[in-house]
């Protein structure tokens, strides 16, 4: 942590799950700032925590409640020269918060890009065509109108299982269906003729993807963190592989186990589609490795920090410092820095490590980086450890071996 505290800014933290943890813990140690929470719930990581203030609004979910709660915090905390930097750990938070980019600009520094170009890019059909102008592989991609019946004859141009996805995630988290998840994999016509009939039946208008099933379990998948400067130049690259997800229908495909690597390939990739669109601040990328053709897929893009965005920061690169040397402190940034070097991120203990990582090998080099004490858990960080913080984080790795016992899959 700085000798001092930072005194030129202070951030504002939407959320109150594991990622605006991570935040308030990496923005604490970088700067030894204290953050502002904003959030719906009193409870959870945040709840506990002594590094940061906290605003609880009810309602949050609310468009004109989320305005005039920010316009609040505002009013009440923003200072002469003492920015608010505005940061979100969640889909909703983060398009709210570009929807309203032109009101809420009075208080606070936003590092997040327009409306126009986020309508674009987290559709995943129209992200697919932006990797297709670029040269960017992913998997084949069948997109079906939700709004229309989709008869025998649309043939599928690959094999099942068939991977079925909303084209639209944040639409889709308000769609309400009986067996609704993140992502289903269906192994027979029948299954995903079902799954398309309940889902045309609920209040979910937007498309629908089939896509070809990339082969391999866990292990296969890769995460990659770029950061975009306020130019749209690409600055920063980080690749994590994952060697176990998260398998609770609706958390299904977060990794939670990731080991620090490096494949300098797919950073290149990711520049020319980010480059491409004229993209800003951080962008996560969840891509698998497909053995059939030796490429690395590209699957979708959040924009925003991941939900395991801790990985970079753990491994040696604080994404805080990234947000305050471009938007407050306004630095001139050089060339691209890409993440070196093995450490392992995880949120589950030990036990979910040795059980459910498939590839032995994989599992022995995560145990031995535990062993040489090259690790973290971003709910573990010694400033914050109380006694109920600790109480709160085996309760935590509890429910995730619960989770693993009720839900794991190997594929």
């Amino acid at each position: 942590m700085p000798d001092a505290p930072a005194t030129d800014f202070r951030p504002v933290i939407l959320g109150g799950d594991i990622t605006a943890y991570s935040l308030v813990r990496t923005f604490h140690a970088a700067y030894g700032v204290r953050p502002l929470v904003v959030n719906m719930t009193d409870g959870g990581p945040i709840g506990l925590s002594t590094l940061c203030d906290r605003v609880y609004v009810p309602g949050l979910e609310d468009a004109d409640v989320f305005v005039g709660a920010l316009e609040k915090v505002g009013r009440e905390h923003a200072r002469p020269g003492v920015p608010l930097l505005l940061v979100a750990a969640g889909d909703w938070y983060v398009r709210m918060i570009i929807e309203h980019k032109d009101h809420l600009s009075q208080w606070f520094t936003i590092p997040y890009i327009d409306l126009d170009l986020l309508d674009r890019i987290v559709r995943k059909d129209v992200f697919y065509g932006l990797l297709d102008e670029v040269g960017v592989p992913y998997p084949r991609t069948v997109v079906v109108d939700m709004s229309q019946d989709l008869g025998e004859e649309h043939d599928l141009p690959f094999e099942f299982p068939v991977v079925m996805k909303p084209a639209d995630s944040a639409l889709h988290h308000y769609a309400r269906y009986p067996g609704k998840k993140k992502v289903f994999i269906h192994e027979t016509r029948a299954e995903l003729d079902t799954a398309l009939a309940a889902v045309r039946a609920s209040n979910y208008d937007g498309n629908f993807l089939l896509q070809e099933f990339v082969p391999g379990d866990d292990t296969n998948m890769r995460v990659l963190t770029c950061y975009s400067d306020q130019h749209g130049t690409v600055r920063f690259g980080a690749v994590g592989h994952v060697l176990l997800e998260e398998h609770h229908p609706m958390a299904i495909g977060n990794p939670c186990v990731i080991i620090n690597t490096e494949i300098d390939a797919v950073v290149e990739q990711a520049t020319r589609f980010l480059e491409h669109v004229g993209y800003v601040g951080f962008s996560n990328f969840d891509l698998k490795y497909d053995r059939r053709d030796g490429t690395l897929k590209f699957f979708e893009i959040n924009v925003r920090l991941g939900r395991s965005n801790f990985y970079v920061t753990a491994g040696g690169n604080n994404v805080s410092e990234w947000y305050v040397r471009d938007w407050v402190r306004h630095e001139e940034l050089d060339g691209v820095e890409i993440a070196r070097g093995e450490h392992l991120f995880t949120f589950v203990p030990k036990y979910v490590i040795k059980r459910y990582v498939r590839d032995h090998a994989l599992r022995d080099k995560a145990l031995a980086l535990m062993r040489a004490g090259r690790s973290s858990d971003p709910n573990w960080y010694a400033p914050d450890l109380t006694l109920k913080r600790r109480a709160y984080n085996i309760a935590y790795h509890v429910n995730q071996v619960r989770k693993f016992r009720t839900h794991f899959v190997a594929r």
